[in-house]
């Protein structure tokens, strides 16, 4: 095992910052009220299982059905993209199930919320850098700090309130549009080259 404090300090700080689990905190309160109980144990797990099953079998897995990490990001820009406009909209594109809370937990929660393409695609960039064993590291830490927000994602919502939700959630619809753009733009390119 090869423990290092710094990498393992950088790649949780990379991580944590593409999660963006703070800016998310609107979405998930919306999530909350569209489809009552979010499990945050399961989606916490699902996120992270999703995060290390990629960080070793990611790269092999695209190759394997004939795809490359930047066709899956632009793919997930989509989502985000979608994700995006019913923030800033006030509309709804996401379409209930009769299992509402049990999807909203796996999806677009856990993915691609939480685990999605630029997390992913960070986890293999990190991979050519630091040892596994640290990004291994740096994947648990940030599952507790999403399971800590995700439930007390309704005391926050106490705490800021009704408007104050509403103005972050457009705020931050801004910002997720601006993510998706950004990784739909330094994706899309490489189809092409």
């Amino acid at each position: 095992m090869n423990f290092n404090i710094k990498e393992i300090v950088t790649a949780f700080m990379v991580l944590f910052a593409v999660i963006d689990i703070i800016g998310n905190i609107p979405i998930v309160i919306d999530l909350r009220k569209k489809v009552g109980h979010i499990q945050s144990e399961k989606a916490s797990i699902i996120a992270g299982a999703i995060m290390i099953v990629f960080l070793f079998v990611g790269q092999r897995l695209l190759s394997f059905i004939g795809l490359d990490v930047h066709s899956f990001a632009v793919a997930g820009s989509f989502i985000l993209f979608f994700i995006a406009l019913e923030m800033i909209l006030g509309i709804t594109l996401y379409k209930e199930d009769d299992d509402d809370a049990m999807n909203a937990t796996v999806f677009p929660l856990a993915f691609p919320l939480i685990a999605g393409p630029g997390s992913l695609t960070t986890l293999l960039s990190l991979r050519a850098e630091y040892s596994t064993e640290n990004i291994l590291v740096a994947i648990l830490i940030n599952v507790i700090v999403i399971f800590i927000v995700l439930k007390t994602s309704s005391k926050i919502e106490r705490l800021i309130g009704a408007n104050g939700i509403k103005i972050i959630r457009k705020v931050f619809g801004v910002i997720l549009l601006a993510i998706a753009v950004k990784l739909f733009a330094g994706n899309i390119k490489a189809l092409f080259i």
